[in-house]
């Protein structure tokens, strides 16, 4: 009887376990991510919340944690709010994916989840800067961007100093993995021109002028490029481990009035900054034209339009700079390299479709961060991501 009453405990005790560890944890639904490219990939990808079918209200989506099968550490994730309703839209996440394979995650609830959730050590980050007139800004682990806005737009119409007026794209040059947006700013108060020099963290060589910077559009016809002013407001969706995403609007511009919004966001680990044009005007325009800024006519470019790779690489200050735009083939319908003596309006344009939604990829890559050393380097990192958006990961959640 002692022994049968011993046993009994035994089973009772383990049972008990059981059912309070499957209330205390569930699995709801395992994902899987699939590579059919020939190298590894570790990038970030996302799952609508419509495919999860799951309540995040009455979960806590604090609580929900992801983790590759069989590993103990948990995932960082991101839960996006695409159109600012309050209502979540998309959970991202990073996936390290080999070389043609596939990799299985799994998404669980966890009653002590949220503070389980992992730290992260890096982030992508955006914000408008109004102490710097009204700059938007953003970065990641690798580069950083900025676009400029209607105050200093106004101070150049009015002839005073300090402002900008162009919707050109400028490069902020890094070599440290953390954020640098506020830091810079912040001396740059302090110490007008700061972020112009050299501190050991990167700077700011990089002339935008009335050009198109890297990646800024405009329309392209009778060796004239016709282009919008600054941005006249913006709304920031997300800043976070993973992604950032903002959205920049424009007033009317050129004599097609075009009506512009940028979609602009980057994730952690990537040189390029997502660009979505959204467009309309109520006459036909005849192209929308892609530009990166010949500074001084120097560097070496590359048109690969068979993979929508086109590359300039130039020396600045002491070092080398690479910089590239990256669209789908399909999209265009010309590439050229225009030189011109005119300050700020030599370019490589690549001309595309007229269309409402225009997507590519604009990027960069500085010696001096050890993210290349040449300019193959540079190519390879470029031919590496115009295959990523040729060949997004797959994902399939059940």
């Amino acid at each position: 009887m002692k022994i049968i009453s011993r046993n009994f405990v035994v089973i009772f005790s383990l049972l008990f376990l059981f059912f309070v560890g499957c209330k205390h944890e569930k699995v709801l639904r395992t994902i899987t991510v699939c590579n059919v490219l020939e190298f590894d990939r570790n990038e970030v990808v996302s799952i609508p919340c419509s495919n999860l079918n799951l309540n995040l209200n009455d979960l806590n989506k604090d609580n929900l944690l992801l983790r590759e099968n069989s590993k103990k550490d948990y995932n960082v994730l991101q839960w996006v709010d695409n159109n600012l309703d309050g209502e979540y839209d998309e959970l991202l996440f990073m996936a390290d994916v080999d070389a043609k394979s596939t990799k299985e995650y799994e998404l669980l609830w966890k009653k002590n989840g949220e503070e389980l959730q992992p730290k992260p050590k890096v982030t992508t980050y955006s914000r408008f800067v109004p102490e710097r007139i009204d700059d938007y800004a953003w970065e990641n682990d690798k580069v950083a961007f900025r676009a400029y806005g209607p105050k200093a737009q106004q101070l150049v119409e009015e002839g005073r100093e300090g402002g900008t007026l162009s919707s050109g794209i400028d490069l902020w040059l890094k070599r440290v993995d953390y954020s640098i947006i506020d830091h810079w700013y912040n001396e740059n108060a302090k110490q007008p021109g700061y972020y112009h020099i050299d501190h050991g963290e990167g700077y700011d060589p990089y002339h935008v002028g009335a050009s198109r910077g890297t990646g800024g559009i405009g329309v392209w016809g009778e060796d004239s490029l016709y282009t919008s002013k600054n941005f006249i407001a913006y709304r920031t969706i997300t800043t976070g481990p993973l992604r950032t995403i903002f959205e920049l609007d424009y007033a009317p511009w050129s004599k097609y009035n075009i009506k512009e919004t940028k979609r602009i966001s980057l994730d952690l680990g990537s040189n390029f900054s997502r660009v979505e044009e959204i467009l309309f005007s109520e006459t036909i325009v005849p192209d929308y034209a892609i530009g990166i800024t010949l500074h001084d006519n120097k560097g070496e470019t590359k048109l690969d339009i068979k993979n929508g790779v086109y590359r300039h690489w130039e020396p600045i200050d002491d070092s080398y700079v690479g910089e590239g735009v990256i669209i789908k083939s399909n999209q265009v319908t010309n590439a050229e390299v225009y030189k011109t003596d005119i300050p700020d309006q030599s370019h490589l344009l690549i001309s595309t479709k007229p269309c409402l939604n225009l997507i590519y990829y604009i990027g960069f890559a500085w010696q001096k961060s050890d993210q290349v050393h040449n300019i193959e380097d540079w190519d390879s990192i470029l031919l590496k991501q115009s295959k990523f958006y040729a060949n997004p990961l797959f994902v399939i959640c059940n």
